[in-house]
């Protein structure tokens, strides 16, 4: 979501106080990276792709944009300008076609700010093509963030999952006092993500209209079954369609899971089991859920409810409990000791930096792995893949995070993984 759109949200409809806790941190991301400018080229360049991620890397010295990339010709034409405004001349290049920018030698990495469905087939092709890459949350399913996973690594790409939340102090203060046990043996995780409300914020209509000039649909579907056009269904409204999107439990859900999971040591497996219930969106194009009440579990006994309506992330602990209502609003406790508590020298430091945009040029210089690295991304999503799976089914659905299965559970298996339209197949795009 669009940075500012999303704060003015959360204080409208959580009415939580917006202030960032004032404790000290040394932000740290990769160090003693040399000096080397990291050319750069943006595929995606609607709203967020401009106002958060491209306005980060002008920002920064060691950075340089060669090339824009959006099927809109009027967002790829702005964000040229922009961009050519910045470095006061005409050498940003402007495409159409996201694999123009990866054939180019001279670009060393790329940032992904598309659709959900197009993030895994992007990123891969960017692997191969030597591009370390930076891409958005989250992805469409569980098998191909595995694909993601084993491509990333095999490449040796730098990959980071473009997640601002270990960034922010006040989550990366909750999970390291949860992890190093100030609020005593984690027990229960309670979090809120925003629910329907939110499409309100950008009406369009959902009625089959000619397409747009200046707009390749085509390319905008891609992997996506093919649908007609409406204004509803593009740009920001992509994500209230299950082909397209998880909804809001995997847009939002991926900021506040990730610090659940970071919290409970649990970012490199996830949860064993998850049931709830949901009501899903229908009568339009629109299908994904927008209320819900889901329980995951998980394998150290550690509970975590993720709840429609509101915006909030909490902890609670056999010592106590701590949390934060509202995006980035402040840290609350139920004792002042917990607030007041001093992270040791002795205790576990977790990795964070200025910023995900900061951290991955460091990271592209140094080699070493970024803060949410790709396999930390993927269990993210999966575990909110998991909750839609089993909203879908109507029953409580196991898991099997090592080999990374439903246990016993053939139907839910089945829901693992979409078929793609050709030629955006997986299987024919990995080499």
């Amino acid at each position: 979501m669009k940075n500012t759109d999303r704060r003015s949200f959360i204080k409208k409809s959580a009415g939580a106080a917006a202030g960032i806790i004032t404790a000290p941190y040394i932000l740290s991301s990769c160090s003693n990276a040399p000096s080397k400018q990291i050319t750069l080229g943006m595929i995606g360049v609607g709203s967020h792709g401009v106002e958060w991620n491209m306005k980060a890397f002008l920002e920064m010295a060691d950075v340089k944009i060669l090339a824009v990339c959006d099927v809109d010709s009027k967002r790829k034409i702005d964000a040229k300008r922009i961009v050519d405004e910045k470095y006061q001349n005409q050498d940003c290049d402007a495409y159409n076609d996201f694999r123009d920018v990866l054939a180019r030698k001279d670009i060393d990495a790329v940032m992904i700010s598309t659709p959900d469905h197009w993030h895994v087939p992007i990123s891969i092709l960017a692997a191969q093509a030597g591009k370390d890459v930076i891409c958005e949350k989250p992805t469409l399913t569980i098998a191909e963030g595995r694909v993601l996973v084993d491509v990333m690594k095999k490449h040796k790409t730098i990959y980071q999952t473009s997640i601002e939340d270990r960034a922010v102090p006040v989550y990366h203060r909750m999970a390291e006092l949860v992890r190093n046990g100030y609020i005593g043996e984690l027990q229960n995780i309670i979090i809120r993500v925003p629910d329907d409300d939110v499409i309100k914020l950008n009406p369009a209509s959902t009625e089959t209209q000619a397409v747009p000039e200046g707009f390749d649909y085509e390319m905008w579907l891609g992997p996506a079954p093919y649908a007609p056009y409406s204004p509803g269904r593009c740009h920001w409204n992509f994500r209230w369609i299950s082909a397209y999107s998880g909804g809001m439990l995997t847009d939002w859900g991926a900021h506040y899971v990730d610090t659940a999971q970071w919290a409970n040591n649990s970012d490199h497996s996830g949860p064993i089991s998850v049931e709830g219930t949901g009501e899903f969106l229908t009568g339009d194009i629109y299908d994904t859920a927008n209320k819900f009440d889901l329980m995951y579990h998980y394998a150290n006994g550690v509970s975590m409810q993720v709840l429609s309506g509101g915006t909030s992330i909490g902890f609670k602990g056999t010592e106590g409990w701590i949390q934060c209502l509202g995006w980035r609003g402040e840290l609350e406790a139920s004792k002042e000791s917990i607030l007041n508590a001093t992270i040791k020298n002795s205790d576990i430091h977790l990795y964070t930096a200025v910023s995900e945009h900061r951290n991955f040029i460091d990271c592209v210089k140094s080699r070493k792995e970024t803060f949410v690295p790709v396999e930390v991304g993927h269990r993210t999503a999966s575990a909110l893949h998991m909750g839609n799976i089993s909203m879908k089914l109507g029953r409580k659905v196991n898991w099997d995070p090592g080999e990374e299965v439903f246990i016993d559970d053939e139907e839910a298996n089945a829901m693992r993984s979409r078929i793609s339209r050709d030629p955006w197949k997986l299987e024919n795009l990995v080499v």
